[in-house]
């Protein structure tokens, strides 16, 4: 075998391989597709929470500012076309003002709805509204988490049909196992629906608002053990 015959066929062999190396990869995640486009309330509305109309919802400084309502402030998309499963929502949030939850999240859940208290019941829970009628502070995915004003929080929230996980900080706090659940809001809440975030006596910024579809490996990463 001539010297050049050989140096074709291992170059065709190396190649072979690292393209086989590539086929073995999972494809890559997604890119987020944003809800917020840190400049105008396109694509949101003023949550109509009792007292709204003299609430000053507004966009400053690349994020969406939540002041102090009446107890309730709050914005909520208009934005039609949301998946109910198999996604990722992610933000940022910071309190300014108030102890209370400060950008609780509710979002779509499979059938239902749920929303991500963060710091409610005077700041001290953090956690999901509601499963089977009980909300963030009586069901298990109830968790303390000392939140600092003037602090931006990175969130995550990842729904399937099978769970719904959550991140702050990168640090898991919510996995539970929705399955055969009763998904749904609080009253105080369901003008959120179906995806928004609201203050109780606090004052909030929010930003970063984005959302994107998971991919079938992350699907069945999210998945936990039926209690």
């Amino acid at each position: 075998m001539s010297t050049s015959l050989a140096r074709t066929l291992g170059l065709a062999a190396c190649l072979g391989l690292v393209a086989a190396s590539l086929a073995d990869e999972p494809p890559p995640a997604p890119k987020p597709r944003p809800l917020f486009d840190g400049a105008t309330l396109d694509g949101w509305k003023k949550t109509p929470f009792y007292g709204a109309d003299a609430i000053d919802v507004r966009v400053d400084d690349g994020a969406i500012v939540l002041p102090v309502g009446k107890s309730m402030s709050g914005v909520t998309t208009t934005i039609e076309d949301l998946p109910k499963s198999d996604y990722e929502l992610s933000y940022e949030a910071m309190r300014t003002e108030g102890s209370d939850f400060f950008a609780a999240a509710t979002f779509p859940a499979n059938d239902g709805f749920l929303t991500l208290v963060n710091g409610g019941w005077g700041g001290n829970i953090t956690g999901l509204s509601s499963l089977d009628g009980a909300d963030a502070s009586e069901n298990e995915t109830t968790v303390g988490f000392k939140y600092r004003d003037r602090t931006w929080y990175r969130f995550r929230v990842r729904v399937t049909e099978a769970a719904v996980r959550c991140w702050i900080d990168d640090k898991e706090v919510v996995k539970v196992d929705v399955r055969g659940r009763r998904l749904g809001t609080r009253i105080q809440v369901r003008a959120s629906q179906p995806l928004g975030f609201a203050t109780w006596e606090s004052a909030g910024l929010v930003r970063k608002v984005a959302i994107r579809p998971l991919t079938p490996a992350e699907v069945a990463e999210n998945a936990v053990e039926a209690p």
